[in-house]
């Protein structure tokens, strides 16, 4: 992926040195986001041994947006140990490589600015550009309190995105989904929320959530995970128009990384078997095949997931 000469974005927020930027988890009250907490079972984007993001085990899926409002965190996978599979251990990266993933993110981020800011004046609308947050191990957010083993996460609350650079060792080491493109993909999905908080689509899923049963808030929760998936391509087709930052095998990335987080992939590994109505984020399939409309398509017209009988 070319994306050393692109801009920098100017809304990273850096809070590693501040130990996540804490102070009050809770901001003021407000309650912490709500996890899954257990050891030995697979969480997001596998074991992981503290938090485990809901939608891996099936539990009611109210959990997966918060009173704040929350959009539910891209799934984060295991971590293990040493012997599992002669996995790699997790190590923290070095300062200079933290300090490029910290560049690389702000080009992204500028370029996904780029990108939302031209789609929204074509119909009239002006984009507010979100911020992102660099932090380590936990930070506090207007939605609660966010913990890296949940993988990035957006909060429509403070339109921030919320991301640990750790997660992009998980995601090459535990996922097998490496790249610089497939990094990008992550950040692209949850921009991919924070339009659709603009929209004014995340609001209009979570009142038909609350009063949805079970199996119909599911679904939901797969259209709107999935439509940002289609946003993230659309991001990637106009970036690819305007800056040609696509290179060979880049495209690959994205289609790997977008399989490798399905929830049926997911369950399998960490479960052994698949339970279609406790999918939040869609399968592997569904994911592929609708980032790649919006990669193919570019428009906002080919991302509705909300109107189709076939996701």
């Amino acid at each position: 992926m070319r994306w050393r000469t692109g801009r920098r974005s100017d809304n990273v927020e850096d809070q590693r040195d501040a130990g996540g930027g804490l102070g009050d988890p809770f901001g003021g009250g407000r309650a912490p986001m709500r996890v899954g907490r257990t050891i030995g079972i697979g969480g997001g984007v596998g074991g992981v041994v503290l938090v485990v993001v809901l939608m891996l085990l099936g539990v009611d899926p109210s959990f997966l947006l918060t009173p704040g409002g929350q959009v539910a965190p891209e799934q984060s996978p295991a971590r293990r140990g040493p012997e599992a599979d002669g996995a790699p251990q997790f190590q923290a990266p070095t300062a200079g490589v933290e300090d490029e993933m910290k560049q690389f993110v702000s080009v992204v981020l500028g370029d996904t600015e780029d990108t939302w800011t031209a789609v929204f004046k074509e119909s009239g609308k002006r984009y507010v550009e979100p911020r992102l947050v660099l932090f380590t191990g936990m930070t506090r957010s207007a939605c609660g309190l966010g913990e890296a083993a949940m993988g990035p996460f957006y909060c429509p609350a403070d339109q921030k995105v919320y991301i640990d650079l750790a997660f992009y060792d998980e995601l090459r080491n535990d996922f097998g989904a490496p790249g610089d493109f497939a990094q990008a993909y992550v950040i692209a999905h949850e921009v991919g929320h924070h339009v659709q908080n603009l929209l004014g689509i995340s609001d209009q899923v979570e009142s038909l959530r609350r009063r949805a049963g079970r199996s119909e808030a599911n679904n939901l929760s797969v259209r709107l995970e999935l439509q940002a998936d289609c946003f993230a391509g659309i991001w990637a087709n106009r970036a690819h128009q305007a800056r040609q930052i696509l290179e060979q095998g880049d495209l690959e990335e994205g289609l790997n990384a977008a399989s490798a987080i399905g929830d049926d992939r997911l369950q399998r590994q960490t479960r052994g078997y698949v339970t279609p109505d406790s999918f939040t984020h869609g399968s592997s399939a569904q994911r592929v095949r609708w980032f790649k409309r919006g990669l193919a398509e570019g428009r906002l017209a080919a991302c509705d997931t909300f109107s189709t009988a076939e996701l």
